[in-house]
């Protein structure tokens, strides 16, 4: 099965450690990251994507807003540059440890973070970032 994933969650994931907006969205997060870990292929959507369903009937979801669009395009151009990957909507491909490991040293860097401005997670982020991803699950 494919995960479909919006690119600046792609981010999110590396830095993710069980923490989220409820309980049904982290459970939803934990279970999307062990497949990620797992080698499930993943595609680039544009909107909502796996990741959003649990939020996409609340009142203060934020996944159709423009400024998260702008975050997909950004985290695209940023991630894409790191893997030598178009990350386009409809790519497709696996974030296997080599993946991983470029991308975290990137986000620690500050090289892939263009889409993190004004994210409420971004202190979380950095925290886990400047600990090595103590603790990350993907």
């Amino acid at each position: 099965m494919t995960i479909r994933l919006r690119a600046h969650h792609l981010l999110c994931l590396l830095t993710y450690v069980g923490k989220g907006y409820s309980p049904a969205f982290t459970d939803n997060m934990t279970l999307i990251a062990g497949r990620i870990s797992a080698g499930e292929t993943i595609e680039i959507v544009e909107g909502p994507d796996d990741i959003c369903a649990p939020r996409l009937t609340q009142e203060d979801a934020h996944c159709h807003d423009e400024s998260i669009r702008l975050r997909d395009i950004q985290a695209a151009t940023d991630a894409g540059r790191v893997l030598q990957i178009s990350l386009h909507t409809g790519a497709m491909f696996s974030l296997d440890q080599d993946r991983l490991k470029r991308l975290r040293a990137a986000f620690a860097q500050n090289l892939v973070r263009s889409a993190c401005a004004g994210c409420q997670w971004g202190t979380l982020c950095s925290d886990i970032s400047a600990k090595g991803y103590a603790g990350a699950i993907a």
